[in-house]
């Protein structure tokens, strides 16, 4: 174990060394600066999206004459690490033939619910399992992992962390993205994370700024409105950001979110100057790139034409505008014209517009990219390196896993009952026990399995109940509420907040996602083979 932990140190600093040499022989970016016209400048403020696994003829050609500065991409865009890296390869082919700087090539790979990279990559848990295992070191090995992924298939960068806090439990669009609601617990893990992807070679993203977690909206379809004082924004919003900004995390990605503490009207924080700008730029002091989240999202496309939204996230000062697919290439196009007229007419500064594209080049350089060699996609399962990131996904559950029992009823004892969904027989044997029964129920039970599982419950000295989003399924609920609390062992196999459906349960156990190893290691602390070493990552605020 230790020598592949050495093993693994001196690749990173080779890589590292790597990084640096390459970036020492690259022109920088004060020096491309010059020869660049002004439409140029712009197209590296954008950060557009295509629709297949192949590049298109009306995409290469966009590439070609257009030059953005980068490009991300979404899972319909992958079907493999050896097809995706033959398509990074054509974006940046096409960019570079064409005499543009290479791309910026983003994804949205932050584990658990959200995860572009699927068939043939890791599946990483939940950032919340990170949290509750407290472990700088796994923290940091799981942003190795994922960096050393992205990098194998052209990827330089990730749209991750989260580092809004997951202050409202029913957010339609945090949750379990979040790695929780405390920020002593989430800074070090949320800081460790971002240093092992951007010490091997992938620039962090720390969003969505200045903190989604308590909204009850979801800005893909309306702006969310928060209206905290300034006051606890500086006490629970913004301190998770701040620990990221001093750890000197790449970029900033902006939400879509009204805060009313900034803003009397209605205006979605990516376009507000007085957030970024005024606090994130000059009070915060923050230096790295800023990003805007996507502004095709409902958010902000519903009030503002795409030129209009983009000129007004650069008067705001981000530096990089991101637009999905959902727009075509011939219309960001005619965007970036429009920033350029807007230049002209003396609406932007064009200082303004070279400080981005400088911002933005500058990143390139320090990864190397502006020395960028393609990848072959033949030998892509060498660099892939999964064989030991599945040993980190074991290794963060049996940290992570986490036990709430102020009964003192883990371990079982006696006989015990075990109801569980039937469409995860698994369950069944990774508690198997000669003392205990079994009961297979569906997701949405029936009277007739209530029924069945209440009369089981009468003989049974403890009854463990795995639960699936329990708050968002009543019949879940009425299973649970109708066994004797005082014996019952809620173990949450996704959702912490599992816990508020069943305020009188005797015992949680929390597994923090839906992956099958996350219930060998609960029924190995339910059998007593191991402790649960986990800490709740979550307080329950509303």
């Amino acid at each position: 174990m230790r020598s592949q932990s050495i093993l693994q140190m001196a690749l990173t600093l080779l890589l590292g060394a790597a990084l640096v040499n390459a970036a020492a022989d690259e022109p920088s970016s004060a020096e491309r600066l010059p020869g660049m016209t002004l439409k140029q400048k712009i197209a590296q403020m954008f950060m557009v999206s295509f629709f297949g696994a192949e590049l298109a003829d009306i995409e290469r050609d966009f590439l070609r004459r257009v030059q953005p500065g980068a490009v991300v991409l979404f899972g319909r865009n992958v079907e493999s690490p050896r097809q995706a890296t033959a398509l990074t390869n054509a974006y940046q082919q096409n960019v570079i033939d064409a005499g543009g700087p290479p791309l910026l090539i983003a994804v949205d790979q932050e584990g658990g619910r959200v995860q572009r990279l699927k068939d043939g990559f890791t599946r990483f848990p939940a950032p919340m399992l990170l949290t509750a295992g407290q472990d700088k070191e796994l923290a940091y090995g799981v942003g190795r992992a994922m960096a050393r992924e992205l990098r194998a298939v052209g990827i330089n960068m990730n749209l991750a962390p989260v580092a809004d806090l997951n202050t409202k439990f029913d957010s339609p669009v945090i949750g379990r993205r979040s790695f929780g609601t405390d920020v002593e617990l989430v800074a070090p893990i949320l800081v460790s994370f971002i240093r092992g992807l951007q010490d091997n070679g992938v620039a962090a993203t720390a969003k969505h700024f200045p903190g989604h977690g308590d909204t009850d909206v979801d800005s893909h379809l309306e702006l969310p409105r928060v209206a905290h004082a300034r006051s606890r924004l500086d006490a629970v919003e913004l301190p998770p950001f701040i620990a990221a900004f001093d750890a000197d995390v790449d970029a900033a990605m902006i939400g879509h979110i009204w805060m009313t503490a900034f803003d009397s009207e209605p205006r979605p924080a990516s376009l507000s100057s007085r957030i970024v700008s005024g606090l994130l730029r000059d009070e915060l002091g923050y230096g790295g790139l800023i990003v805007t989240d996507a502004l095709d999202m409902d958010a902000v496309d519903t009030a503002y034409s795409p030129s209009e939204a983009s000129i007004q996230a650069i008067l705001a000062g981000n530096d990089l505008i991101v637009i999905g697919a959902h727009v075509s290439p011939s219309r960001i196009e005619a965007v970036i014209d429009d920033v350029a007229a807007a230049v002209q007419q003396g609406r932007i500064a064009e200082s303004q517009i070279e400080a981005s594209a400088r911002r933005v080049l500058a990143l390139k350089r320090k990864y190397g990219l502006l020395d960028w060699r393609p990848l072959d996609p033949q030998t892509v399962q060498a660099r892939l390196n999964l064989a030991a990131h599945d040993e980190l996904v074991t290794r963060l559950f049996m940290q992570g896993i986490t036990a709430i029992d102020p009964n003192g009823m883990i371990p079982l004892r006696g006989r015990a009952l075990i109801v569980y969904p039937a469409t995860r027989p698994k369950i069944a044997d990774e508690c198997g026990h000669t003392g205990f029964d079994y009961l297979g129920v569906s997701e949405s039970p029936l009277d007739v399995e209530i029924d069945w599982a209440q009369g089981a419950s009468a003989a049974a000295d403890s009854i463990v109940v795995f639960t699936q989003n329990a708050l968002d399924n009543p019949r879940q609920r009425r299973l649970v509420k109708a066994l004797p609390s005082e014996k019952t062992i809620v173990a949450a196999l996704w959702e912490p907040s599992d816990m508020l459906a069943f305020p009188d349960a005797a015992a949680y156990m929390l597994g923090y996602s839906p992956m099958l190893r996350a219930t060998a290691v609960i029924c190995d602390i339910l059998l007593g083979k191991r402790p649960a070493l986990g800490q709740l990552p979550v307080r329950f605020m509303n």
